[in-house]
């Protein structure tokens, strides 16, 4: 049967008895028991390795982001507290603005009255005048 005659009907060799293992003597072509028990660990140990290696990795990231929501919070906290000492210091200023308009005021007044030849009555000279009906 040529490599080029692919119709050709297959022909298959029966298999071959399993042989029956000897007690006490090893076939030569068998890898012995130590370099199977070598191999084995060695391959265990890269996975474990591996294994190790990527819980460390996603150690790593977690703290990471723990890190990085640490430092979300700090700046949280950091502009609320600005927000409270601008919202304290806009108070101030409104009313220290509305001291110095007062402050202004009666010297504006008494100066427009003095102008115009008024003068401030003594206090014992008030009196009240009663408007109520009886």
């Amino acid at each position: 049967m040529s490599a080029v005659d692919w119709f050709a009907p297959a022909v298959t060799a029966e298999p071959a008895p399993e042989a029956q293992p000897r007690r006490g003597v090893r076939p030569s072509s068998t890898p012995s028991r130590s370099r199977r028990r070598r191999r084995a660990p060695q391959q265990g140990r890269l996975q474990v390795t591996g294994g190790v290696l990527w819980l460390a990795v996603f150690a790593l990231l977690l703290a990471g982001v723990v890190a990085i929501n640490v430092a979300v919070l700090r700046a949280n906290m950091a502009v609320h507290r600005l927000d409270t000492e601008r919202a304290e210091l806009q108070a101030q200023n409104q009313a220290l603005a509305s001291q110095l308009s007062a402050a202004s005021a009666a010297p504006r007044i008494e100066a427009a009255a003095q102008r115009l030849g008024l003068v401030e009555a003594p206090a014992a000279d008030t009196s009240y005048l009663d408007l109520a009906r009886r």
